[in-house]
């Protein structure tokens, strides 16, 4: 009995160095939804997955949902949909993405991304993506500080990529 209670807490010990000593900090983390700018796909209180590994096994791919360091130099990081790969040449007219002269289908934008008044929902670019960036934009683009307003995201600069959204329960699935 005593070695059997002695074996469970080493076991739960070291499940929790794993978990907290490598998995968190270097495969996967939770991260909390605190603004308004991905809004309706994540909104304020949501939590989800983030996989820190995914752009170590693949490239970025254009609609990824991505973490990353706040480029203004802010404490917590920003979550964003990536819309521009490197090399790519962005636009947005009467408030439609055109990546390189093509218009993009975003069918995750609840409402028309062209309010009058809001700067760079209407019109914005052409610009182009640099080698090693990546150009992100909010879901909400009228309430999104995004790439349009602090330029590109440096590869260096992303953590990782939304994997899944587990809180709250009446929201659990795929971001």
């Amino acid at each position: 009995m005593r070695r059997s209670l002695l074996e469970l807490l080493v076991i739960l010990l070291i499940s929790f160095a794993l978990v907290f000593g490598f998995v968190r900090p270097v495969v996967a983390s939770p991260f909390y939804v605190g603004s308004r700018s991905m809004v309706p796909t994540l909104k304020v209180w949501d939590r989800v997955l983030i996989n820190k590994l995914a752009y170590d096994l693949e490239e970025p791919q254009r609609g990824d949902i991505v973490l990353f360091e706040d480029p203004a130099g802010g404490e917590d990081p920003l979550i964003k949909r990536l819309v521009g790969l490197p090399g790519d040449t962005l636009e947005i007219r009467n408030g439609a993405l055109f990546v390189n002269g093509e218009a993009t289908n975003e069918p995750y934008l609840r409402k028309k991304p062209c309010v009058r008044g809001m700067p760079k929902t209407c019109s914005f670019g052409p610009v182009r993506v640099p080698e090693d960036h990546y150009f992100v934009m909010g879901d909400n683009r009228a309430n999104s500080g995004d790439s349009r307003f602090f330029g590109p995201v440096s590869e260096e600069d992303l953590i990782g990529k939304a994997l899944f959204r587990f809180w709250p329960p009446g929201r659990v699935g795929l971001p």
